[in-house]
């Protein structure tokens, strides 16, 4: 049977709350308030969709990161709402002391500082932006085991993994599955990578994502950047994550144990499977959601990706092995040439060619602290940007 409401719905501090998956995350808290309560809320430009948001949930707590909508924002709440912004207005929210949960679902870095500080003060964390554990994946989980609090995923990758692993070791894991649609690209030949436009790689054929991970998707650093999560939300090493392409998309991972049994989580695509499950863990709980109907599926396909043709997955493992600041490097990189690709300064295998030159500049810096992480980060930007405005 499901199982009961509790007593009092778990407190919920949503950062990042206009995008796709804050979108599912209110959505969720609609549908289950029992389990789930918003209590600040937290966007990065979208003034007037905040502030409806945060007159919708009621929240006394909200933050615009851009500073020059502040006044927006707190023109249109109520007057008893505190509307702060910046990073520091993230941090603020991040910590706020009734809060049970914080949900990170900002794209980019500009989350890791937040989680960060969530985990010092206590609070348990749904990370949706892997950026945070691309890049400092050894400190949050360090963090987070000394504080005791939980590290859950909100990706629909990782929480399928964290659902068939059910608080088993790492040692009894043989491999983590990832599993991957392949985008739009996934069976056009290489010669013609070259080609893709904008418009072409912004059709991903499963998902309705923002733009940044749309085109990650297209490349696969999407899958990379997630390879590189898993191996630190799972305590494994990089040559125990592994990707499969499932165009479906049903699958949402696997885990093969050492016994060579294999356990997959499988469900329709919504965003809001894994949020429910991070809200509301380690609960089963009854929705509204659709079931997956097997005779309509008829097939499920799996292939192995394209290595050679997409190095993204193949520089994403080779940051994961060597660790230190290269996956910051990697992440930077990769941030800055799908800006670059989005304004049409360079082509879509311009995006890898990018990243892969930054990632041989760069002398690796091992168990790195917050500013060195912070600092190769800059640097990176910045290398990148000077190849591109370079080689275009």
């Amino acid at each position: 049977m499901p199982a009961a409401p509790p007593e009092k719905p778990r407190k919920v501090v949503v950062l990042g709350s206009t995008g796709s998956i804050g979108e599912s995350a209110l959505k969720v808290a609609r549908e289950l308030p029992e389990w789930m309560q918003v209590i600040a809320l937290a966007a990065n430009s979208q003034a007037d969709s905040l502030s409806a948001q945060a007159q919708e949930f009621g929240v006394k707590d909200v933050c615009i990161y851009q500073d020059a909508l502040r006044e927006k924002v707190a023109d249109q709440v109520e007057s008893d709402v505190a509307v702060s912004s910046g990073k520091q207005g993230l941090i603020e929210l991040a910590t706020l002391e009734e809060a049970d949960l914080i949900l990170i679902a900002i794209v980019g870095v500009a989350g890791l500082e937040p989680a960060l500080a969530a985990i010092e003060a206590g609070k348990d964390i749904a990370v949706a932006s892997k950026e945070i554990l691309v890049m400092a994946g050894e400190e949050v989980m360090g963090k987070a085991a000394e504080k005791g609090v939980q590290v859950l995923p909100v990706d629909s990758e990782h929480n399928a993994i964290f659902q068939c692993l059910e608080a088993r070791e790492s040692d009894e894991v043989r491999r983590l599955i990832l599993t991957a649609s392949g985008g739009p690209f996934r069976q056009l030949p290489a010669d013609q990578l070259q080609q893709v436009t904008v418009a072409q790689a912004l059709k991903h054929p499963t998902w309705e994502m923002g733009q940044k991970i749309t085109i990650d998707s297209a490349t696969l650093f999407n899958k990379g950047l997630e390879m590189i999560e898993a191996r630190w939300l799972f305590d494994v090493e990089m040559d125990r994550v592994d990707v499969i392409v499932h165009p479906q998309s049903i699958v949402h991972s696997m885990v093969e144990f050492c016994d060579r049994s294999i356990l997959a989580q499988l469900s329709t695509t919504d965003m809001c499977f894994p949020i429910q499950y991070a809200v509301t863990y380690p609960a089963r709980v009854e929705n509204n959601l659709p079931p997956l109907d097997f005779a309509e599926l008829a097939k499920l396909e799996f292939e192995a990706p394209r290595w050679d043709d997409f190095p993204a997955l193949l520089l994403a493992k080779e940051a994961g092995t060597k660790g230190g600041t290269l996956p910051a490097v990697l992440n930077a990189a990769n941030e800055v040439a799908v800006d670059a690709f989005l304004k049409e300064k360079i082509s879509f295998p311009g995006i890898w060619r990018t990243v892969s030159d930054v990632m041989e500049r760069h002398t690796v810096a091992n168990s790195p602290d917050l500013d060195t992480l912070i600092n190769a980060d800059a640097e990176a930007r910045q290398q990148a940007e000077e190849r591109i405005n370079k080689h275009g």
